[in-house]
């Protein structure tokens, strides 16, 4: 049997497309044969040079984005980065389906839910794991430039050059053949040399299903 491809994928927990895009991505794990590996991101760490920019209720939202990602970090750091992909799920149901908010009970129940230890919720509250942050979203952002968000989604190239790429956006998540399709036609024009945009308006917002 062939190995599998890695596919890896650069999250935060706050976004709710990147959501979006992360449940198709399992999808695409069904009907593809690749193997997703998780990494974070921050839109906060992107957010930080032009926060003084932002709307009011944006700024708030960057401000309260420190505490997942924090913790999302302390727990690969603990127990490595297989714990990442349950984590998510944990905390993207309770952020993005349930609408239960992001508070400290709320992440409590999301790390208990992936068989971690609660009090991983300690390391909102502090900057101890935000050099390891930083670097994680560097290493993700710096495939695909300061000019988009998250997700960041890379692949191996054909020749074994490195193809990555943000998004795609979409929702509801595609299942089944229609995942594989929008995941073939993504690869193509992603790998496609000179390729840099494709894109129109949103008129919807996020369909959680």
């Amino acid at each position: 049997m062939s190995e599998k491809t890695p596919v890896d994928f650069w999250f935060d927990p706050l976004c709710p497309w990147a959501w979006m895009t992360s449940r198709w991505m399992l999808e695409v794990e069904k009907v593809r044969d690749v193997q997703v590996r998780w990494h974070v991101m921050s839109l906060s760490v992107l957010n930080e040079p032009r926060l003084d920019e932002l709307p009011e209720h944006y700024r708030e939202l960057m401000a309260s984005g420190w505490a997942p990602v924090r913790v999302c970090i302390a727990a690969e750091e603990k127990f490595g980065s297989e714990v990442l992909g349950p984590l998510y799920t944990a905390l993207g149901v309770r952020f993005h389906n349930r609408a239960e908010g992001r508070g400290r009970e709320v992440i409590e129940a999301a790390l208990r839910e992936a068989g971690l230890p609660a009090d991983l919720a300690d390391a909102a509250d502090t900057d101890a794991y935000d050099e390891r942050l930083r670097a994680s979203h560097k290493a993700g952002i710096d495939l695909v430039g300061q000019e988009v968000g998250t997700p960041v989604i890379a692949v191996p190239g054909a020749a074994g050059e490195q193809v990555a790429f943000f998004g795609p956006v979409v929702t509801p998540a595609p299942k089944g053949e229609a995942a594989a399709k929008l995941w073939d036609g993504t690869l193509l024009v992603a790998s496609t040399p000179g390729f840099f945009e494709l894109k129109r308006t949103r008129d919807v917002e996020p369909i959680f299903d």
